[in-house]
């Protein structure tokens, strides 16, 4: 096989894209993975609320290791809230940006 023709085969499109009424059931999933999305954010606001008490406890007792760890639990609480409240446009501009690639 010639390196031209083995570079066409790379190049060759499968013109495969996203369908949005290709499977039953897509309206389920949509709300599956929206109520486990809202149950994150529900666990994550209690994490922050724990974290903020612990780091709380911790500096008023003069327990140095409970209130470092408060402030990592707060900061993981934060980045955690974070993507799950942007999970949507991350994957959006990631599926888009692999969507230009040619």
């Amino acid at each position: 096989m010639f390196l031209a023709d083995k570079a066409i085969q790379l190049a060759y499109d499968p013109g495969i894209q996203p369908n949005d009424g290709g499977l039953p059931g897509l309206a389920v999933l949509k709300q599956v993975m929206g109520s486990i999305n809202l149950f994150g954010i529900i666990a994550v606001v209690g994490a922050l609320a724990v974290s903020a008490g612990v780091w709380a406890w911790g500096h008023h007792s003069g327990g140095h290791q409970a209130e470092a760890n408060g402030k990592k639990g707060v900061l993981v609480s934060a980045g955690a809230a974070l993507l799950l409240g942007a999970a949507n446009g991350v994957v959006a501009f990631f599926s888009t940006l692999g969507g230009q690639v040619h």
